[in-house]
């Protein structure tokens, strides 16, 4: 009798059945896992200043607000020249949108006024992506200068120079600028004192090595509430509601209106899917009722705007500080 092969048992066929299904079906499964990394990119934020200043701070509380639209969000920082060595490198990242920059207003409608050279033009080696805050300018006393008021610190710079020392965030910072200026406007000379940001500069104003500090208000509020130090005047057309005590700088009769913004920037060329996701994230973030309140606590006025709006905020500043910086008389290399 001829010998037919033993069918296969109904187990036998359904094993490797099952494992394709299987694998199938995970496969399925990790398909919107890949979809979802592809959604949510690393994000890394520079900031050209060292930890503990204004621009740092900003950003960290920004960048910790992102985390849920990113696989990741770091701060990175590399300080040097009042943020210009920042500015710099980032125009020659690769505009993926993976790297980004936060920094104050003054590297893209001051410096140009005042630098001889610069290693990127601010309309056009970058991309606007978010105003985040902004904030007028405090002048601020330490304890040792022993002084209450604009007046006091006026005449005192006339009868004592070498007591007059103004300490920045670097050669050519707003808070060198507005020294000269306010220097001009109150006819008395300051001594501009440069360091390698706002961090380093407020140690020295607590421990006496300077005198004063001229800078976005954050840097010196809380020093101002806890009596470590004390704002003599704000540079902004009103008061500002976290130190309603310290009057404005033209309520005392001296014409100068100035204020800071802080923006997020890309790389020139940026593509659009990019620039929208980073904006929208950050304009979500900002407008976060604990973040809105964490900020103005510290001296901030929360903003979050589209990246046009931050490029016209840019285009209309630059013009309005090219007056005031050129009549510093300040040119730097």
């Amino acid at each position: 009798m001829k010998n037919f092969p033993t069918p296969p048992s109904r187990r036998t066929v359904l094993r490797p059945l099952a494992g394709i299904a299987m694998a199938a079906l995970l496969g399925a499964a990790t398909l919107p896992l890949t979809a979802l990394a592809q959604d949510k990119p690393a994000l890394k934020i520079i900031v050209g200043f060292p930890p503990g200043g204004s621009v740092d701070v900003l950003a960290r509380n920004v960048a910790e607000a992102m985390r849920d639209d990113f696989s990741s969000v770091v701060v990175e920082n590399r300080p040097g020249a009042a943020g210009r060595i920042a500015l710099g490198q980032i125009k020659n990242t690769k505009p993926d949108g993976l790297t980004v920059i936060v920094a104050p207003s003054p590297g893209f409608v001051l410096f140009p006024h005042i630098f001889k050279k610069l290693d990127y033009d601010p309309n056009r080696d970058f991309t606007p992506i978010s105003q985040l805050a902004s904030q007028p300018f405090g002048i601020t006393a330490g304890l040792n200068a022993n002084v209450k008021t604009i007046a006091e610190m006026s005449d005192k710079a006339k009868k004592d120079p070498n007591s007059a020392t103004i300490g920045s965030s670097g050669e050519g910072s707003a808070g060198h600028v507005l020294g000269v200026w306010l220097g001009q406007l109150l006819n008395a000379s300051f001594t501009h004192v440069p360091f390698q940001g706002g961090g380093p500069a407020n140690i020295a104003m607590l421990g006496g090595t300077v005198s004063y500090r001229i800078d976005a208000l954050s840097e010196t509020t809380e020093f101002h509430k806890t009596g470590k130090a004390r704002l003599l005047a704000v540079t902004g057309a009103k008061r500002d509601p976290q130190v309603p005590d310290v009057p404005t700088l033209k309520e005392l009769g001296v014409n100068m209106d100035a204020s800071s913004w802080f923006g997020m920037f890309g790389p020139a060329g940026m593509p659009k899917e990019a620039l929208d996701r980073i904006s929208q994230s950050v304009m979500k973030a900002v407008k976060r009722p604990d973040l809105s309140d964490r900020l103005l606590k510290m001296g901030f006025e929360p903003n979050g705007s589209t990246p046009a709006e931050l490029g016209a905020r840019l285009r209309t500043d630059f013009s309005a500080w090219e007056k005031p910086a050129k009549g510093t008389g300040l040119s730097l290399e």
